[in-house]
């Protein structure tokens, strides 16, 4: 199902920067809430995908509905036509999010960025990097502008998370808000 349904159709990306784990968390809670999940996975986010978390690209394409090959440009998400509720790269490299800010739709993930921006379709980049230079700040503002959300992987702390899974879900729960589905966990009431 597409645009306007109660179930969501969401293209989710990972690429090479560190945190694979955001990827593989949200993909799974997209999952588990019944909607369909097209899954991109970079040539280096499958290196840091096996590194970080011991799954292949294979096996954790077995969890989403469909999956596409980074360099597969007649694929469905290349072409605005392709309808989309909303992409996710996460985590986004900072060689992917300046591909996106200058239009340089070099692979799969960069063209179907392009299209949701074109298309004016929901596009959450989550960067994955620390210290900031200019250039990435620069480049996230050209996102911003140009129509997407910036959400960087900076957990939250005010729920007292006890475990690695727990620091994650606090960012692909703010991912999830974003989108449009609904999430089981508590939201900030200021309240103890």
């Amino acid at each position: 199902m597409v645009i306007g349904t109660m179930k969501k159709r969401v293209l989710v990306c990972l690429t090479g920067a560190s945190g694979a784990i955001y990827g593989v968390r949200l993909l799974r809670a997209l999952k588990e809430k019944g909607h369909e999940v097209h899954l991109i996975v970079s040539k280096w986010g499958e290196e840091t995908l096996k590194y970080e978390t011991g799954l292949t690209e294979k096996e954790l394409g077995k969890e989403a509905d469909f999956i596409y090959g980074e360099t597969d440009l007649a694929a469905g998400p290349a072409s605005g036509s392709f309808l989309i509720d909303a992409m996710v790269v996460v985590p986004c490299t900072m060689k992917t999010l300046a591909g996106i800010a200058h239009g340089y739709a070099d692979n799969l993930i960069a063209r179907a960025a392009d299209c949701s921006l074109k298309e004016r379709r929901k596009l959450i980049i989550v960067p994955r990097e620390s210290p900031l230079n200019l250039i990435h700040i620069r480049n996230m503002a050209t996102v911003t502008e140009a129509g997407a959300i910036v959400i960087p992987a900076s957990p939250a702390f005010w729920a007292k998370p006890k475990t690695i899974e727990e620091l994650v879900d606090s960012v692909v729960e703010r991912i999830l808000s974003h989108i449009g589905v609904d999430q089981d966990s508590a939201v900030w009431t200021g309240d103890d």
